[in-house]
């Protein structure tokens, strides 16, 4: 097991305020969103910095667990405990920002689709990807998850950032999705 104290340490050194690793359901979700609403009014963070934060936050950790619920009902392949976990964590950028980071797996079919749509949102302008979001919100109809597929759109927009991403392969059917966004 890796010495408590070491993993602490780097969790001060990277500035963590919030990390969870399992299985992300709905109550957890809303337990998140509270702990993080207290701690940003607690901070002294400008109120519009504040909203920007817990919007993307939102936007974030809805991804993770409406990706990780179509695995667990998808009775293609077996989904099992691992494949069933996330990560999360909530840090502070640099002086004035934050980073979220999310981790979860994702059929390996699916890998390209997503790399092109966040490509294509990172190759865009701020007044592009408020054109492609409107554009997205009144020709796309609800996805059986219930969104648009505006997610990734409005991470973009509202953070100001590129999407930072990666895939890693864990076996022939999942790969592991690792999303950072910063937040000024």
């Amino acid at each position: 097991m890796t010495d408590l104290y070491t993993l602490y340490q780097n969790m001060v050194r990277d500035d963590i305020i919030l990390s969870f690793k399992g299985d992300i359901t709905q109550d957890l979700l809303t337990s998140v969103y509270q702990i993080m609403e207290s701690h940003l009014d607690t901070s002294l963070e400008e109120p519009r910095r504040k909203k920007k934060l817990y919007h993307i936050l939102v936007e974030c950790l809805q991804n993770v667990y409406h990706h990780m619920e179509a695995l667990k009902n998808d009775t293609k392949n077996t989904v099992d405990e691992e494949t069933n976990s996330a990560i999360f964590m909530i840090a502070r950028g640099d002086e004035t920002g934050y980073r979220i980071l999310t981790g979860n797996h994702i059929r390996t079919a699916n890998v390209d689709d997503l790399r092109n749509k966040i490509d294509k949102i990172n190759a865009m302008t701020h007044d592009e990807l408020r054109v492609f979001y409107r554009q997205q919100l009144s020709a796309t109809e609800l996805s059986d998850k219930g969104g648009a597929g505006l997610g990734m759109i409005d991470i973009a927009r509202k953070s100001g950032h590129k999407i930072d991403y990666s895939f890693q392969p864990v076996t022939d059917t999942f790969s592991f999705f690792s999303l950072i966004v910063n937040i000024n």
